[in-house]
């Protein structure tokens, strides 16, 4: 029985059941993969780099004759993990998944595996050009033109909680912050977890792009700087942010320190300090050593007051920029002021809704 074979596109646009397994190495699984993949890798690290080397310095088949062991002892210990996370995925969603395998090229390690669990009787597609073809797939969404309109706002306006109750009311919505595991400002790795890598970032936006882009309506997301903590959004997709219409909540300052207040004083001094002393250059001398200090005697709110301060005169230098017609790809080029008395995510969303 011969393997039957299907390109990334239409893998992508299907909507058969199926499960995605990654038979590349950890390391290269760890550093980014399709989303959804399961790791199963053919080769761990180490084995990876003696069968790399042997195919590149002798010869296709001294690279087959190592590589022959290392995947005999492992035939049975990836038929059960496969068909434990074929019969889980079968328990869950009352269907039978088809198998769907990869690895970079889709070359010799996808064929084996492929092999091996159609063999053992699985229904399996290995996917033609790997996990090449797919980073290709990607990057070509990020050349799509899009319609968006941008959420705006001076810090702690509760934007990510206003594109959240966009989402629950239908809207298609991309959450880039939620992407990236980083809220953007200084203090924006607090209560995060780990940040993907550039790569991964760019696989889960290019299918975060792809699902809503599918409503066929207009994408709501937040206004960003092009790096969100330690990933970069793409340069192509950032250029058409900023060519958008930003919809700037503008909401009272008060209304809004409490709201920041509330987000984030619960973390302890010394994270709240070490995120302070990173916009020192920005922030000056003084008011560093004033927001310090009101940290160090338990006065959040004062602190608090005067980081808010010091963003809010950020958003400002922006907003003058676009009123001085400031055309560089690093401002907004149109923005629409919305007058909002309070961080209310619901009633905020409901107008920009009507918009």
């Amino acid at each position: 029985m011969s393997v039957q074979k299907n390109n990334i596109v239409d893998f992508i646009k299907g909507s058969d059941p199926y499960i995605l397994l990654d038979v590349r190495s950890p390391a290269e699984f760890e550093h980014a993969h399709i989303p959804g993949a399961h790791s199963i890798p053919l080769f761990d690290n180490e084995q990876r780099a003696i069968v790399g080397t042997t195919y590149k310095k002798q010869s296709r088949e001294e690279a087959i004759k190592i590589a022959l062991p290392f995947f005999g002892s492992k035939m049975k210990e990836m038929v059960e993990k496969v068909e434990t996370i074929s019969k889980d995925y079968e328990q869950i969603n009352k269907v039978k998944p088809i198998v769907y395998v990869h690895c970079w090229r889709g070359g010799m390690r996808s064929a084996a595996v492929a092999w091996l669990l159609d063999l053992y009787g699985l229904k399996v597609i290995q996917l033609q050009g790997g996990y090449k073809a797919y980073r290709n797939w990607v990057i070509e969404q990020f050349n799509k033109a899009y319609s968006l309109k941008v959420l705006g706002g001076f810090t702690g306006s509760g934007k990510t909680e206003t594109l959240q109750a966009l989402a629950a009311n239908g809207k298609a919505v991309i959450d880039l912050e939620n992407l990236a595991k980083h809220k953007g400002s200084a203090f924006g790795a607090l209560g995060q977890g780990a940040q993907p890598t550039q790569e991964m970032f760019e696989n889960l936006l290019a299918t975060a792009l792809y699902k809503v882009s599918l409503k066929d309506e207009k994408i709501w997301l937040e206004d960003e700087s092009q790096r969100i903590g330690t990933v970069m959004i793409p340069n192509e997709f950032f250029i058409q942010i900023r060519n958008s219409t930003c919809y700037f909540l503008n909401i009272p300052f008060e209304e809004r320190l409490a709201f920041i207040v509330k987000q984030y004083g619960h973390f302890n001094a010394f994270a709240l300090i070490e995120a302070s002393v990173r916009i020192q250059k920005r922030l000056g001398g003084l008011e560093t050593k004033n927001t310090i200090k009101a940290i160090e005697e338990g006065d959040i709110n004062l602190a608090f007051s005067i980081l808010l301060k010091y963003y809010d005169k950020w958003y400002n230098k922006f907003s003058k920029a676009e009123k001085n017609n400031d055309k560089s790809d690093t401002h907004l080029k149109n923005i629409e002021w919305l007058e909002a008395s309070k961080v209310d995510p619901v009633t905020n969303a409901k107008l920009l809704s009507s918009l």
